[in-house]
């Protein structure tokens, strides 16, 4: 006993408690981000829906500095830097929600952004942030998936939804890119960004086939797994709508460019596609509302899964409503965004809840991913 006192190491001070601030609280920067760039691709836009969309902006940009800022300081303070969470099989994907967050807060500054920053800051402002987002998501998408698999944390049996999240950044660069067309010189640099953008959608898309085909079929054979992994289901809207939102900038820029029948294009990719993602959305609404029902489904980060991914959604059915005149798809997109305004108000109360008693800051053990070996 008494070389248990001589050894124990004194208390100098309050003993502070762990304090997780990991790279999936750039999904709140997404998923406030998508409202304003939903909102403005919608068919019918009236003035209060602007403005509302402009606040959303607003929000977003503020939050991309608060969240870049405040996980700036975590790693300062832990010591360790960002390997803390390139460590931990469970958050080590999310590292793509800080290549798409950039991305989304500039396509809403060409967007919606320019009556509140000018349209020069608005130029520059996205650029930037396109920039850095798909340099961002290269890098995810390239390297993440191959210290996952070093690290033997790809098991068939725990496919999961938030394997996504890596490599889908390079589809929404594809996507938004193009918005930045109009403010290049004609000719030689629009054809540059237009090739770019291309190259970006095919490797997204091929990687983004790998992750489904697994989810898929550790559905079948598995199962769906835990409730607290269930809203993750919704992540697999975001290639699918992403991916449609992209293949109709890319053929409207194409277009304009006079590269050929580019829109018709992006109606041929984009249509069966938005039928998968709706088909999607059924299934994976009704196992939420399953688990629901039968377990509950603990809140977490992984209800900002209900925003991003449904707005990637809503975005690709204006593209064809827009593309086709269909009054119908216009409906669906209206309807859809409603449902993305709706889920936003939930995951952001109960995210502000968290934040003030502090459970969401307490380090956790997120169910239904990789465990190391």
């Amino acid at each position: 006993m008494a070389q248990m006192l001589r050894t124990r190491p004194a208390v100098t001070g309050p003993v502070r408690a762990p304090v997780a601030l990991g790279p999936n609280w750039f999904a709140t920067v997404m998923g406030t981000g998508i409202l304003a760039v939903a909102a403005a691709t919608l068919p019918w836009r009236p003035e209060p829906l602007l403005l509302a969309a402009r606040t959303a902006w607003v929000l977003a940009s503020s939050l991309l500095v608060l969240v870049t800022v405040a996980t700036v300081r975590h790693h300062r303070r832990q010591g360790t830097g960002p390997r803390r969470y390139l460590d931990d099989p469970a958050l080590v994907h999310f590292h793509g929600a800080a290549a798409m967050a950039p991305l989304t807060v500039g396509a809403g500054a060409l967007l919606v952004g320019r009556p509140v920053v000018g349209t020069t800051a608005a130029v520059v402002l996205a650029a930037s942030l396109w920039v850095v987002g798909t340099l961002l998501g290269l890098a995810t998408a390239l390297l993440l998936p191959r210290h996952v698999r070093r690290r033997g944390w790809y098991r068939p049996e725990q496919a999961a939804g938030a394997w996504l999240m890596p490599v889908v950044p390079p589809m929404v660069s594809a996507a938004t890119g193009p918005l930045l067309l109009a403010h290049l010189p004609a000719g030689a640099p629009r054809v540059a960004l237009l090739l770019l953008c291309l190259a970006l959608f095919g490797l997204a898309l091929a990687l983004s086939a790998v992750v489904l085909v697994a989810l898929g079929r550790r559905l079948v054979e598995h199962g769906v797994g835990p409730s607290a992994a269930v809203p993750t289901l919704f992540l697999v809207l975001g290639p699918l709508g992403q991916s449609v939102t992209a293949a109709h900038t890319i053929g409207d820029g194409a277009g304009a460019a006079g590269l050929g029948a580019g829109p018709a294009l992006g109606l041929a990719y984009g249509l069966p596609v938005w039928g998968l993602a709706v088909a999607w959305l059924v299934v994976a609404t009704l196992v939420l509302r399953r688990t629901a029902a039968r377990t509950g489904v603990p809140f977490s980060m992984a209800w900002w899964s209900f925003t991003f991914p449904v707005g990637t959604v809503v975005t690709g059915t204006s593209a064809l409503a827009a593309g086709t005149g269909s009054h119908v798809l216009a409906a669906a997109a209206v309807t859809a965004f409603a449902g993305l305004v709706a889920a936003w108000s939930v995951v952001a109360t109960r995210t502000l809840v968290g934040l003030r008693d502090g459970s969401l800051l307490r380090p956790a053990v997120v169910t239904g991913g990789p465990a190391p070996r």
